[in-house]
């Protein structure tokens, strides 16, 4: 974003232009565009990251209509329970305004979660994190679905809203002529095999459905491992994925590609602050559904990002045969009902 629009942006929001002396682009996204911000008053440093969406008639998938009204809800909520995540500074949702569609917020401390702890301090912060999504998983919302309206006003029922959303990402399939391991039809029918468990899940719930580690900031206060203090969390980002509906669903990004029965350390921590995670068959057929439904995403997605053949490969190599195995479970699982 030209510097000159960033000075708008702060001043609209109250902060002096005059206190920027960085801007500096983010690696990591893959739909809007992020930076962060860095302002001196005196001897203070503030943080800020600026989120700045594409345009409005960009290639996308069809829930990705108004993120940023899904992210600014979803901090605001998890910020109703102490979970740590940045706080919204300002939020235009115009175009047409003169400093455009943009989320300003605070920026959380630490670094992305990477693999520079010890065993014993990731096996904590894995039972911190599962602390603070069941805390998220106590926020209860207005209806079912994604806040934004993409797909239509929040449902009654959590039946009807995923299967919109299925139903929405298959569309998108065949708009981008996607490949899939499975031809779409089949897909479809084989999700739809399993419908009948999404009716036990009655409260909508605060899901974030992308807390893949990229999205954890951990912070170690007081300096390095040298420091002798322990690393925590400090901050869930990028909630702009977030939906209102089944708890179980933030279970899949936060053992994606992999099974989070697996996590004790996680679930330890989950059901210590008042989780529930019981793994019966109507779970098992609700995760299985959420896993596809996720790596469905991954397969179509990289074709409005345009993420090149390297990242084609990887997904028809690691993510397919995953999308293949959640809908075989789907099958066997489905039919015992």
């Amino acid at each position: 974003m030209p510097e000159e629009r960033v000075g708008r942006v702060l001043e609209a929001a109250g902060i002096s232009a005059g206190r920027l002396v960085r801007c500096r682009a983010l690696s990591g996204g893959t739909y809007n565009t992020v930076e962060e911000l860095l302002l001196i008053d005196g001897g203070r440093h503030d943080r800020y990251v600026l989120k700045t969406p594409p345009p409005a008639d960009a290639p996308g998938l069809s829930h990705e209509r108004d993120l940023l009204v899904a992210e600014v809800e979803f901090y605001r909520a998890a910020a109703t329970v102490d979970v740590p995540v940045p706080r919204v500074v300002a939020v235009s949702f115009a175009a047409s305004a003169p400093t455009g569609r943009h989320l300003l917020m605070t920026a959380c401390p630490g670094d992305m979660w990477d693999g520079r702890y010890t065993a014993d301090e990731q096996a904590c912060l894995r039972e911190e994190l599962g602390r603070h999504v069941a805390r998220l998983h106590q926020v209860t919302g207005p209806g079912f679905g994604y806040p934004s309206g993409a797909l239509g006003p929040l449902s009654a029922d959590w039946r009807s809203a995923f299967t919109a959303m299925y139903a929405a990402v298959l569309d998108d399939a065949r708009r981008y002529g996607a490949w899939l391991p499975r031809p779409v039809d089949e897909v479809a029918r084989t999700a739809a095999s399993a419908y009948d468990a999404l009716d036990e899940v009655v409260v909508p719930c605060l899901v974030h459905f992308d807390l893949w580690r990229g999205n954890i900031m951990v912070e170690r206060p007081g300096g390095g491992p040298e420091s002798g203090r322990e690393p925590r969390i400090g901050g869930l980002v990028d909630g702009e994925r977030m939906f209102w509906g089944d708890p179980l669903a933030d279970f899949v990004s936060l053992a994606v590609l992999d099974d989070i029965e697996k996590d004790r350390d996680f679930l330890s921590g989950y059901q210590e602050a008042g989780g529930r995670a019981e793994f019966g068959r109507s779970a098992r057929l609700r995760l299985a559904l959420y896993r596809s439904y996720l790596y469905l995403i991954m397969l179509i997605e990289t074709i409005p990002r345009d993420m090149g053949e390297r990242h084609a490969a990887w997904l028809r190599d690691v993510v397919a045969p995953e999308l293949v195995a959640a809908l075989d479970e789907l099958g066997p699982l489905g039919a015992a009902r």
